[in-house]
């Protein structure tokens, strides 16, 4: 039985397991206006206002996860209830000096163990055991010497562990060094954990940045009505750019990658390219419009990413709160570029080859990451310093590390990635029969030009930017309308597909 990328099985597709999306109809006309009704009908005068609006929230988030994973509720209530008494424990003080750091030091690694042993047991297990029998398979045909069988998982994988997870142990490790003290409270640690805006794909969030407000917070008409347009923006992303740009690489899928020609085949990457950034970039938006609208404001995800002038600058701008994450709790306690060369080069190979096996259990995953490793490792030596003074070398440098990375990020076999690699460099030699179609880019090029305009033109930080100003005024109102009843109709002929971090 074949495994996805997520590891979610072919049995969860045939049964109709479906989740509650942003992008769904049954999340915008279904549970946002039932739970939002519910939630703002709790005054904030009340002295148990604040409490009452969490427990809210974390009940609604529950249902919102149950929704697509009734099965793992459970699990992330254990996972709750567990790492709240270990944090406690974490954070006491009584009992004697050697006693208390023992009991601190004890809590802290069942806390790792426990979080980062789910997340292995869900996400990897398969592809571990996977790949072991794999091993054994081909030493027993070249030793002829038959070895004996490991029996392979294959688990159904929680939607947003590797987010949920991410959250849970940056609070666990900053509540063992002290950063702040443990959450006493735990129905506001589990809303933390659950907060629905970001519980399935980010961003991710530290502690810090929402406990005030999850203690006290204000809710304005101001700040609703920014959330709601920030919403439909980001829905519009969704909906009207990633959907409809993502179709082409769809179609390529569809029509093999044999056929390709070689500018199709690089249109096609441009394509995942601008789908995947506004897809996540979509959701990333209607998060903290989701977020502004209960009270929170949820830190920026994306930063312009594709005007980046290197690999390096790329990954600062996104998905910034994964590499912040990376940077705070994997390279700095490795030393960071403090303690030599060789260390830094240790360093960033443990980043990219965790950052890589983050995203996904296969090894297309692990060779996107190395692929960024190496890189950042060029550009470090020499390939930085060139950029820097040859500024027009940076966009077609750019141009080529983009597509070709996401295309890694893209295919998980092997084999149909190698055949994709030899369409877009066709000087590489193959082993296929190819059927291309002559002049397939021109066909593709005409039906999605004004896709690619689009793209385009709202990857421009200007255009984004007054947009945003134009949220604030009576213009801005009128165009989310406009938009949201655009996204409506697509929604309505069943285009409603999930985002693509979903899978991570």
């Amino acid at each position: 039985m074949r495994s996805s990328r997520a590891g979610r099985t072919d049995i969860d597709e045939a049964v109709g397991n479906k989740e509650m999306y942003f992008s769904s109809l049954v999340f915008i006309i279904g549970f946002m206006p039932l739970f939002f009704l519910i939630y703002y009908l709790i005054p904030e005068r009340w002295k148990y206002g604040t409490a009452v609006k969490n427990a809210v929230l974390f009940l609604g988030s529950l249902i919102f996860y149950a929704y697509g994973e009734p099965r793992y509720v459970f699990l992330m209530l254990a996972s709750i209830v567990i790492n709240y008494f270990l944090a406690m424990q974490m954070g006491g003080t009584t009992g004697r000096s050697y006693a208390r750091k023992a009991r601190r030091r004890f809590c802290y690694h069942v806390a790792l163990l426990f979080n980062i042993g789910m997340l292995f047991f869900f996400k990897y297990s398969f592809f571990v055991t996977h790949n072991i029998n794999r091993l054994f398979f081909y030493l027993a045909v070249h030793t002829r010497f038959a070895l004996p069988y490991v029996p392979e998982l294959e688990l159904a994988n929680p939607i947003g562990i590797s987010f949920y997870t991410f959250q849970i142990l940056s609070y666990v490790i900053d509540t063992y060094y002290k950063r702040y003290e443990p959450e006493k409270n735990i129905l506001y640690l589990g809303t933390y954990i659950t907060m629905f805006p970001q519980l399935i794909a980010g961003p991710i969030v530290t502690y810090p940045e929402i406990e005030r407000r999850l203690h006290q917070r204000h809710i304005t008409a101001k700040s609703v009505d920014l959330g709601v347009k920030t919403f439909i923006l980001g829905l519009a992303s969704k909906i009207l750019i990633a959907n409809r740009i993502g179709i082409l690489w769809t179609d390529i899928e569809r029509i093999g990658y044999e056929s390709l020609s070689t500018p199709l085949a690089w249109m096609g990457a441009f394509a995942y390219s601008f789908q995947i950034y506004f897809d996540f970039y979509g959701y990333s938006l209607m998060a903290i419009g989701l977020g502004q609208m209960l009270g929170f404001y949820l830190p920026e995800n994306f930063k312009d990413p594709y005007l980046s002038g290197s690999a390096s600058e790329f990954w600062r701008r996104w998905h910034v709160t994964l590499g912040r994450w990376f940077k705070n709790y994997l390279y700095i306690p490795l030393g960071g570029s403090r303690e030599g060369k060789m260390r830094t080069l240790r360093n960033l190979f443990l980043v990219w080859l965790f950052t890589g096996m983050w995203h996904g259990a296969d090894w297309n995953f692990i060779l996107w990451g190395m692929l960024f490793f190496v890189l950042l490792v060029l550009e470090r030596a020499f390939l930085g310093k060139v950029l820097e003074k040859a500024r027009f070398l940076s966009v077609p440098y750019m141009l080529f590390v983009i597509p070709v990375s996401w295309v890694l990020f893209a295919i998980d076999d092997l084999q149909k990635l190698g055949i994709y690699f030899s369409r877009m460099f066709p000087f590489v030699p193959v082993d296929y029969v190819s059927n291309v179609s002559a002049g397939d880019y021109l066909r593709y090029g005409e039906i999605y030009a004004p896709c690619f305009l689009m793209a385009v033109i709202f990857c421009i930080p200007w255009v984004k930017k007054k947009l945003r100003g134009m949220l604030r005024r009576w213009p801005g109102t009128v165009l989310c309308i406009i938009l949201f009843l655009f996204c409506i109709y697509f929604l309505a002929q069943g285009l409603d597909n999930p985002f693509l971090y979903y899978r991570f």
